[in-house]
């Protein structure tokens, strides 16, 4: 097994010494192990494999997107698992859709926040042009009907509970 590891990251260009520590090489080992999900056919939602927000009509949703060089999306993603967690059973879903130029960058990203929602890979920045990101994150909360309700740029902690107002006030539409 550490010949795998040291396999994987000569592959991608991630420095293994003799002198880690086991704490160090598990974090590594678990960024190669995201990363090759990420890159992996079919291992990856893609956005090339059209997004087709229809799929979702009934429910609420929420697109984020996001980029591992973000700051303040550190702070939205342990956010949207609570929101995940809290309100699935509900009819919340959410969407991140990452915007980096590498998957690796991703992946180290995803091992420090692992996301308990689906992600996407927009390779063309296809998807986000369609929905005219101009910031990171840009969160888009869609309704049932498939409008969008409301958006907002950047994640500011201060304004959680009015972010989660808008979900509730969404997911009331569905009862």
């Amino acid at each position: 097994m550490a010949s795998c590891i040291w396999a994987l990251a000569k592959n991608m260009s991630i420095p293994l010494t003799s002198g880690c520590r086991a704490d160090q090489l598990m974090r590594r080992l678990a960024v190669c192990i995201v990363t090759l999900i990420l890159i992996a056919p079919g291992g990856f939602a893609s956005a090339e494999a059209p997004f087709d927000l229809a799929e979702y009509r009934g429910k609420v949703v929420i697109v984020d997107f996001w980029a591992s060089w973000c700051v303040p999306c550190r702070r939205s993603f342990p956010w949207l698992n609570s929101m995940h967690d809290k309100y699935t059973d509900d009819g919340l879903e959410i969407i991140g859709v990452n915007l980096d130029a590498k998957p690796a960058a991703a992946a180290e990203f995803l091992a420090e926040y692992p996301p308990s929602f689906n992600i996407i890979y927009d390779e063309t920045k296809e998807l986000a042009k369609s929905f005219d990101v101009v910031a990171m994150p840009s969160s888009f909360l869609i309704g049932p009907d498939g409008e969008v309700r409301k958006r907002h740029y950047g994640f500011k902690v201060k304004k959680q509970d009015e972010y989660e107002a808008a979900i509730v006030e969404a997911l009331s539409e569905l009862e």
